[in-house]
């Protein structure tokens, strides 16, 4: 008699055929987890190298702020390391409560709920608030989290043509008359740079009955003075539910959302991510608060890093360098080719310049970027080296004449 051999498919059999960044590693291409020795923000050090560093998060610098580590310092003598246990449960402390407030009033809404993290906000939303014969109409180049939680909510997503007014209004116009309708869009796309249209979602989110949901984690600490991307159109009351994050602009890590009090106390009470994740620790917590007090107090850092981001966008653009629709401090550079990409940032982090190679599937075929974003603390002088590194590299690679 034959032995029947096992049919089952190995669980690790797509593990072992990743085979990808195994070649980018072998050809010295390969652009992410490069360990660093040592960061003070614009400057990073890499085996005793140091490198101009542009693809940060850190907008307004203030990881290094005097009063942002203090702030961080203390509430380790005070509270300790952890709270080790949810929000939920034994988690939550004063300094939370107190952040949560002045949030809400930073942004223009009610209250305000502090998350661990950004990601797990914007999935806690999602997944709290969108329930099964609900739609979630999100932008397609919305962030991964905002698809994440669409998948955990047992509502259906629908995506929209990036930026289009008159798809978004296509998209819900062929819904059906019942389950709600949660538009999602970023105020400040982190791959291109570009403000979402606000003022054109409003207007079709009202005719259609449906809500919106902005994600401004790269809009906090830049646009409308800090306040973000409702406060940049004017448009605090027309949007339901903003969130962000602490690890751009804040300095810290973490996450919020903010919006009418009754709808904070549904998701405080149904959001899986708040309710099951151990509470943000003290020191992260107090150092987004004093980065809030330097946004509130310190006007000068927001219009230092646009600034800065308008002489980078000047300075690439009279290089010839393709820049997309950037209109923020993230400018995105076009390379195409995802090997062309890699080869590309590996010159310029050997000629001492750090940028962000962004590859399918984060972006479409051939479509591949080197993602570069400012500070306020960049000097003058960084930035002028960083535009004659790219200058040179640029001319190497054909990307520039």
């Amino acid at each position: 008699m034959d032995t029947l051999q096992p049919t089952t498919t190995d669980i690790f059999e797509k593990q072992h055929s990743f085979t990808r960044a195994k070649q980018a590693q072998a050809f010295g291409i390969y652009p992410y987890f490069v360990p660093f020795d040592d960061s003070e923000g614009t400057i990073v050090k890499y085996e005793g190298r140091e490198i101009i560093m542009i693809g940060s998060n850190n907008y307004l610098g203030l990881t290094t702020h005097p009063k942002v580590r203090e702030a961080a310092i203390e509430a380790v003598q005070k509270f300790g390391t952890s709270c080790t246990g949810s929000r939920y449960m034994n988690g939550t402390l004063r300094l939370h409560r107190e952040l949560e407030e002045r949030l809400a009033a930073f942004v223009g809404k009610e209250e305000a709920l502090v998350f661990t993290t950004g990601y797990q906000t914007n999935l806690g939303v999602i997944s709290a608030v969108v329930g099964r014969g609900d739609f979630i109409i999100a932008d397609k180049e919305a962030h991964a989290c905002v698809v994440d939680g669409a998948l955990m909510s047992f509502g259906e997503l629908k995506r929209f043509k990036h930026s289009d007014v008159d798809d978004l209004d296509r998209v819900l116009s062929r819904l059906p008359d019942d389950g709600g309708r949660l538009i999602v869009v970023d105020g400040v796309y982190s791959m291109g740079g570009d403000i979402a249209p606000l003022s054109g979602i409003v207007e079709v989110a009202q005719r259609h009955n449906a809500r919106i949901m902005v994600d401004d984690a790269h809009s906090m600490g830049v646009l409308a003075g800090g306040r973000g991307t409702a406060a940049h159109f004017d448009l605090t009351s027309e949007v339901d539910l903003i969130t962000g994050t602490f690890s751009k602009s804040f300095a810290s890590i973490g996450g919020f959302l903010a919006g009418d009090a009754d709808i904070m106390h549904f998701i405080q009470h149904h959001a899986r991510s708040f309710i099951f994740s151990a509470s943000l620790p003290a020191s992260n917590t107090a150092a987004a608060l004093a980065a809030l007090d330097i946004m509130e107090n310190e006007p000068e850092h927001v219009q230092k890093v646009w600034d800065n981001a308008a002489y980078m966008q000047q300075g690439l653009d009279e290089l010839g360098f393709d820049t997309g629709d950037s209109e923020t401090p993230i400018i995105p550079i076009y390379i195409g080719e995802d090997i062309k990409c890699g080869m590309v940032w590996r010159d310029l982090f050997d000629e001492g310049l750090f940028t962000n190679a962004v590859v399918p599937p984060a972006v479409p075929p051939n479509k591949s970027l080197l993602r570069t974003s400012y500070m306020s603390t960049h000097t003058r002088d960084q930035l002028d080296s960083a535009l004659e590194i790219l200058e040179k590299i640029g001319k190497k690679h054909d990307l520039i004449s």
